[in-house]
């Protein structure tokens, strides 16, 4: 009898954690390495949210919290979606865990039974499949291209659904594309989704605030309110607010959906950390406007970045909607070969040469699903995407 679970046999690590930690290790050793992989604002905290966490503390806010969240939270949570989304939810409609990570795991844990299927559009976010095989259930990737945007468009949704789809994974903007859904976009994949009532939404709405120039977002629910009571709304403090480290994730949905996903929280961590929890309801209470400021830098970034790897030679670029990533297409440089004679035989092969020749860590797309592209993290300074982006042109012009 094998000691570990064979659920492990299922599961690959990160491929974004282990490049960090690989452009970690390198420069430690001594490397000059320039790490585009992590989905990490660099931006600090913003004051207010950093002395709300500090009051708690002086206030002895340090016991345990609610399963499901501080109630100031859930009441926080609820303004926010009825004032940015125009969704009505209830307090008890909310939830709070450690991370968007947590809410996701927990919405699976609850409703997965093995057989049951989740829908996910390709390229993913690397946790997406790893969850849903962790939870017993069978990932349905549904391909999106580069032509369309890498989006999910409803004749490809039509084709996935089959009497087992559980689940529709929508994560807009995207992790790892960028890609965000226009309202028109949404509508017409709804009007599949009402044609299918068994199959539930789960949106990871976690770069809502980061989107680029005329770009309106809107989440499903607020599309097509029909689909209220079968999807799970998903957000988080993490990027807008650059509070990753804070770890909190929080999704409403129906009541049911909720006291389900609670009752395993409950056995799993708790409830998630109250310092951060209170540092969270001044982030959705406080002020706002650096969002706005912020936007403009990653803007900045995001048109610096595609407009220097478009001038590479055999990279193409798209422009992408939202998130701070860009999802670049290498496909031209496939069979190619280095200096050393060593054939670029994958996107996978090409983000271990260009780190290796240039000191440049990118994510290959592969691990995201959909190659040969890679990922790049623009959330650094333009300085270093300058340089970053420089380096490629150098190592892709290198290539025989």
């Amino acid at each position: 009898m094998a000691f570990l679970a064979d659920a492990l046999s299922r599961v690959k690590p990160s491929a974004t954690i282990a490049v960090t930690q690989k452009a970690r290790e390198l420069k430690n050793a001594g490397r000059d390495v320039i790490g585009l992989g992590a989905g990490e604002p660099d931006f600090d905290t913003p004051d207010n949210i950093k002395n709300a966490a500090i009051d708690a503390i002086r206030r002895g806010e340090t016991k345990y919290p609610p399963v499901s969240g501080i109630a100031p939270l859930r009441e926080a949570i609820a303004k926010k979606f009825k004032r940015e989304n125009n969704l009505d939810y209830r307090p008890e409609q909310t939830i709070v865990g450690t991370g968007g990570k947590q809410i996701l795991f927990n919405a699976f844990m609850a409703t997965l039974n093995p057989g049951d299927e989740v829908i996910i559009p390709r390229p993913y976010w690397v946790s997406y499949p790893e969850m849903v095989a962790i939870c017993g259930g069978t990932s349905v990737f549904a391909d999106t291209s580069i032509d369309n945007g890498f989006k999910l468009t409803a004749e490809v949704l039509e084709k996935a659904i089959t009497p087992k789809t559980k689940w529709l994974l929508m994560n807009s903007p995207s992790n790892p594309s960028g890609a965000a859904y226009t309202e028109a976009e949404l509508r017409a994949l709804a009007d599949v989704l009402l044609k299918h009532p068994h199959v539930w939404t789960l949106t990871d709405d976690m770069y809502e605030h980061l989107t680029y120039g005329d770009f309106v977002f809107k989440t499903i629910a607020e599309v097509e309110p029909s689909l209220y009571e079968r999807t799970l709304t998903m957000n988080g403090v993490s990027k807008a607010y650059a509070m990753t480290g804070w770890r909190i994730g929080y999704a409403a949905g129906p009541v049911p959906l909720i006291k389900a996903m609670d009752m395993i929280q409950g056995q799993q961590t708790s409830g998630a950390c109250t310092i951060a929890q209170w540092a969270s309801v001044e982030a959705l209470n406080g002020p706002q406007d650096f969002i706005a400021r912020n936007k403009a830098i990653f803007q900045g970034r995001r048109d610096l970045v595609v407009s220097m790897l478009n001038q590479a030679r055999g990279i193409s670029c798209p422009s992408p909607e939202g998130a701070f990533y860009v999802y670049p297409s290498c496909a031209e440089l496939i069979g190619r070969k280095t200096k050393a004679g060593k054939v670029i035989d994958s996107d996978e092969a090409f983000c271990s040469e260009l780190l290796d020749a240039e000191g440049v860590a990118v994510v290959f797309g592969s691990a995201f699903g959909l190659g040969p592209n890679f990922r790049i993290s623009y959330a650094t300074s333009e300085a270093l995407l300058e340089e970053a982006c420089t380096r490629i042109q150098r190592f892709t012009a290198s290539l025989t």
